[in-house]
C-alpha cells in the first residue's frame, strides 16, 4: 500500500500514518517537519523518475511507503502519477486542505465559482488567458510562472493580484495584495503557494449549483438588435454562428476581432470563455465594443488602432476573425495568419478580395477553406402573411494550422 498523505498547508502528518513505513517520499521541507521513523528510507522529491523507482522496489517488495504531498494530493497533485504508474488500488489517499482552498480562507472568500489553473511546468499564456477572461481565478505557481511573470502579462487590465506564499507556515506565510505592475516589479523567490487574480469590480456572488466556471451560453449566434450598432454594420448571425464554430472558443484561448465594429463576434467568443482582444480602427466603434461587452457581461480588451499597425504588441492569438473590408484585407489577414496558432476566420463581401485572402491564408501555411452564405429571413407582410427577405451574399473563408502549434487549451 502506498499511503498519500497532504501536508503543508497547517495539517500537521498524523504519527500513525507514519509507523512502519520502508520508505517515506516527500519535499524536503515535508520531511523535515514529519515524524519519519528512525528506520525508514527517505527520498527526496525533485525529479520524479528517481522517487517512482524507489517506491517501485517497495512495492515489489510488499513494503509500505508514505508520499507527503502539499495540500490535497489528487488537486492537481502527485496522485494521478502514482495512479498512472502503480494503480490506483495500491493507493491510500488522506487529503490535507488544498493551496487553492486555504488561499481563499484566508481571505474569507467563497470559491465554488472560482476558476483554478495550474501555471506549474506548463506555458503560462493559459493561465493568463483565463485571468483576463474570469473574474475570479486561483493560479497554482512554478519555477518562471510566479507573480512577476503573471503581473507582467496582466498589467492594465484591471486585476487584483493576491499572493499567497509559504502557506500554512506559522513564520513566514506572507498574505500580500498587489497591482500586477508591482508583483512584475517585485523577486517573489521560490516559496509562493498559489496566486489569486481578481477583477476589481467583480459580480455579486449568488448562490450557485455546479461549482467551476460558469457554463457555456444557452444559445449564441444572438440576434443583431442584442447588440448596439451602427448602420447595421454588424456581422449577420447567420454568418457569426458558422464563424464561431470555426474559431471554436473556449477557456484559455485569446481571440482577436480584428475590424471588430460593433464586437459582436468579440462579445460571443467571450461570452464562450476566451479572452478577447477587439482592434477597431474607429473611436465611436471602440466606444460601441466596449459598451457591448458590458452590456452582455464579459470581458473584451479594446484597442482603438488600424491593422497591420495595431497588431504589433498584441499577445500571439489561438484564434482571429477578420472582419470589413477595404484593400488591405489581404495584408491584414496574412499577417493574422502568421500569428494565430490555431484558426483564422475572415469574412468578405466583396467578390474579387477572395482570391488574395485565399492566397494570404495559404501563404502563411494555413489549409484554406470556405463557403458562400446567402440567406434570406422570413419577413412579415400586410394580410398576415409572409415573404422571404434575401441578405446580402458574405463569403466565410477559414485557414487552419497543423496540430502542432495548437496547444494551449486548459490543461
Amino acid at each position: 500500500m502506498i499511503t498519500v498523505v497532504g501536508a503543508g498547508t497547517g495539517t500537521p502528518v498524523p504519527p500513525d500514518v507514519l509507523a512502519g513505513a520502508a520508505l517515506v517520499v516527500g519535499g524536503q521541507r515535508h520531511l523535515d517537519a514529519a515524524p519519519v521513523p528512525e528506520g525508514a528510507a527517505r527520498v527526496v522529491l525533485g525529479p520524479l523518475a528517481p522517487a517512482l523507482d524507489a517506491i517501485g522496489e517497495c512495492v515489489a517488495g510488499e513494503r509500505p511507503v508514505v508520499v507527503l504531498a502539499s495540500g490535497d494530493p489528487g488537486f492537481f497533485g502527485i496522485v494521478r502519477v502514482l495512479a498512472e504508474r502503480f494503480g490506483a488500488g495500491l493507493l491510500d489517499v488522506r487529503p490535507g486542505v488544498s493551496s487553492v482552498a486555504g488561499a481563499f480562507a484566508r481571505l474569507g472568500l467563497t470559491w465554488d465559482d472560482a476558476v483554478v489553473v495550474s501555471a506549474h511546468g506548463r506555458d503560462l499564456r493559459t493561465a493568463v488567458n483565463v485571468c483576463r477572461a474570469r473574474p475570479k481565478v486561483a493560479v497554482l505557481t512554478g519555477p518562471g510562472s510566479g507573480p512577476a511573470e503573471l503581473g507582467a502579462r496582466l498589467d492594465g487590465t484591471g486585476r487584483v493580484l493576491v499572493v499567497v506564499s509559504a502557506l500554512g507556515d506559522p513564520e513566514r506565510e506572507r498574505v500580500e495584495r498587489v497591482t500586477p505592475a508591482e508583483a512584475a516589479a517585485r523577486d517573489w523567490g521560490m516559496t509562493v503557494s498559489v496566486v489569486l487574480c481578481l477583477a476589481e469590480a467583480r459580480p455579486a456572488e449568488g448562490p450557485r449549483t455546479v461549482a467551476g466556471p460558469d457554463a457555456g451560453p444557452a444559445r449564441w449566434a444572438l440576434a443583431e438588435g442584442e447588440f448596439a450598432h451602427r448602420d447595421s454594420m454588424i456581422t449577420k448571425f447567420e454568418v457569426r454562428a458558422l464563424a464561431l464554430a470555426r474559431l471554436g472558443p473556449r477557456l484559455g484561448d485569446l481571440v482577436w476581432d480584428v475590424g471588430a465594429g460593433s464586437g459582436s463576434v468579440a462579445v460571443e467568443c467571450a461570452r464562450f470563455g476566451a479572452a478577447v482582444t477587439a482592434v477597431e480602427k474607429t473611436e465611436d466603434g471602440a466606444g460601441r465594443v466596449r459598451a457591448n461587452a458590458r452590456a452582455h457581461g464579459v470581458e473584451v480588451s479594446v484597442v482603438h488602432g488600424t491593422a497591420p499597425g495595431a497588431l504589433a504588441g498584441l499577445d500571439e492569438p489561438d484564434a482571429v476573425f477578420v472582419g470589413g473590408g477595404g484593400r488591405d484585407l489581404p495584408t491584414v489577414v496574412g499577417v493574422c495568419a502568421e500569428r494565430a496558432r490555431r484558426t483564422v476566420v475572415v469574412a468578405v463581401a466583396a467578390l474579387d478580395r477572395v482570391g488574395p485572402v485565399r492566397a494570404a491564408l495559404t501563404r502563411a501555411g494555413l489549409s484554406c477553406d470556405g463557403v458562400l452564405l446567402q440567406s434570406s429571413r422570413l419577413a412579415p407582410l400586410p394580410g398576415d402573411v409572409t415573404r422571404l427577405a434575401a441578405g446580402n451574399p458574405v463569403f466565410l473563408l477559414w485557414g487552419d494550422r497543423l496540430p502542432a502549434r495548437s496547444e494551449g487549451g486548459v490543461q
